[in-house]
């Protein structure tokens, strides 16, 4: 009895305790108007601590709020490429494009600016891609080019602009393979244009090929597909030049071979 009795009691001064508490929890509301009175680095370390515990969207909203009371403070403008971070890392490409794009025109002279073109051509280079690329296999040249020549471009930027940045070596790694999947695309399109009978645009497809990507691996095929056009088309000239091209970069390969032995209807 006597035990039940301080149990009881030990309860109750602890439902007591939780009642009393609750009672000086402050509203959500108050919480937030709180918030904007804080000083700037407050608001941007408590952004800060959220992105770094990996809560995009409470570091988005404490970002927000800097933006919205110190527009032109030094740690605002830091804050606009953390906030496109958390949009890319959240799968919003459109907010983290017009966040960055805001950030350079603002900012131009920013020490970031390396960074901000950096991740301008992250969210274009995984623009488009959804959940399942992760896991199957999928032929990323078979993509619409547009968002892989905006990220080329960006990385571009970086490489050109910024070449003593962090981010130089990973940008040019990436232009590598963006401009590869860029030639592969372009000579899909010229086999399909081959195979429909449409020479003359088969063969501008491959000639684009071979001036704008010179070091991609599709650049023997592309020879091999204009040289093929060419002996299609009756323009045997062309067609020996550009033989004579594939045979002194690359003798070995069986295109040549295959345009020899193309016989014609």
């Amino acid at each position: 009895m006597k035990l039940k009795f301080i149990i009881f009691n030990v309860m109750a001064i602890f439902l007591a305790l939780v009642i009393t508490s609750c009672g000086y929890l402050p509203s959500q509301a108050e919480r937030d108007r709180a918030e904007l009175n804080w000083p700037e680095e407050k608001l941007y370390l408590a952004g800060k601590s959220r992105l770094d515990a990996g809560s995009c969207t409470g570091a988005i909203d404490y970002y927000l709020k800097l933006q919205q009371r110190f527009p032109f403070g030094n740690y605002t403008r830091q804050s606009f490429v953390e906030v496109a971070y958390c949009y890319y890392k959240t799968n919003d490409p459109d907010l983290a494009m017009e966040t960055l794009d805001k950030f350079i025109k603002l900012y131009p002279s920013h020490f970031n600016m390396p960074y901000a073109y950096y991740l301008r051509g992250l969210v274009n280079f995984y623009r488009g891609r959804g959940v399942t690329d992760r896991f199957l296999p999928r032929d990323q040249a078979q993509r619409d080019p547009g968002a892989t020549l905006d990220s080329f471009n960006d990385f571009s930027t970086v490489v050109q602009r910024f070449p003593e940045s962090d981010y130089f070596e990973d940008a040019r790694l990436r232009m590598v393979f963006l401009r590869n999947m860029l030639a592969q695309h372009e000579l899909n399109v010229a086999t399909y244009y081959m195979r429909r009978g449409a020479y003359v645009a088969a063969s501008n497809r491959a000639r684009e090929i071979v001036e704008k990507y010179q070091k991609a691996p599709v650049m023997p095929q592309a020879l091999t597909l204009m040289a093929k056009s060419y002996k299609v088309m009756g323009m045997n000239d062309l067609m020996e030049d550009t033989l004579q091209v594939l045979e002194l970069n690359y003798p070995q390969h069986p295109g040549i071979k295959d345009v020899r032995n193309l016989k014609l209807d």
